[in-house]
């Protein structure tokens, strides 16, 4: 496993500084966001310039892009709206390999008309799950065009919202293009302190073998996002589960300041040389 982070977490003039700031807290493999070029996250359109600066950033600073945002509400209740998502992430995958991206990762959305990660009880609906599974099929279509993964990714206000439910679609849509985007952070929001480590164990057992990225972020005792290390994770049992599940991919840090990245990235960095240490028993 290594270690990434979202790249519009250092707001810099140019992209070339994003990069190299990324590059210089140890972490060259980003998410890519468009906002961080000055357009719109799911932009209708992409100037082929900005592609290349983009990529030449990345490539004069030694930054891999891993993935790119994609987020649109997959379940909004307007279905011009999801078609409207649809046809801008199209645009997206139409870049994607140009950038060096493989990746292009989602949110599956919320019945609530005016923010697609809240909950909505709309999503626990039956005519929600109706429309995810066409939303996917739709987006398995975009993503072998442009042989891309997509990834989704269990949240609280989301119609996937847990694990069980990612693991159900994954199942009814039956296809190798899509993988997930697992966030313990995620998988133990609302979890009483004694059931903490089962909603990890049970989130890394039903989807360790489909994940594709890991999320790095913490929550406190009150659910309030925070640095790796400075919450209630086990990150011990989080990423020495998904080694044991076969994951060797990024760990990608997002969700709090660029002042904490150095210490959280110190803090991953140093659980994951324990988790590669000698085990007891073993002679090295």
């Amino acid at each position: 496993m290594n270690l990434g982070v979202f790249a519009k977490t250092y707001e810099r003039r140019t992209v070339d500084e994003i990069f190299a700031a990324c590059a210089g807290d140890g972490l060259p493999t980003v998410q890519f966001n468009f906002v961080s070029v000055g357009l719109s996250p799911m932009p209708d359109v992409i100037d082929p310039e900005i592609v290349h600066r983009v990529r030449r950033a990345a490539d004069e600073t030694g930054v891999a892009i891993l993935s790119l945002s994609a987020t649109f509400n997959m379940i909004h209740p307007d279905q011009t709206v999801r078609d409207t998502g649809l046809r801008r992430l199209e645009v997206l995958a139409s870049v994607a390999g140009d950038l060096g991206a493989t990746i292009l990762s989602l949110c599956t959305g919320s019945r609530d008309p005016d923010n697609m990660w809240r909950f909505h009880p709309g999503n626990d609906q039956p005519d929600a799950w109706t429309d995810i599974l066409a939303s996917m099929r739709s987006a398995v279509v975009i993503a072998d065009r442009y042989n891309l993964m997509l990834g989704i990714e269990p949240e609280p206000g989301n119609v996937i919202r847990d694990a069980r439910r990612a693991e159900r679609l994954l199942a009814e849509i039956g296809s190798d293009r899509i993988g997930v985007v697992l966030d313990p952070a995620n998988l133990i929001e609302g979890r009483p302190p004694e059931r903490v480590d089962a909603a990890i164990d049970e989130g890394v057992s039903l989807l360790g073998s489909r994940t594709i990225v890991g999320h790095g972020k913490d929550r406190d005792a009150s659910s309030a996002v925070q640095a790796p290390g400075q919450g209630v994770v086990p990150w011990s049992r989080f990423l020495g589960g998904l080694q044991w599940a076969g994951f060797d991919g990024s760990v990608i840090l997002h969700g709090f300041p660029e002042t904490e990245v150095p210490a959280a990235t110190q803090f991953l960095n140093q659980t994951l040389a324990e988790l590669d240490g000698p085990k007891p028993g073993r002679t090295v």
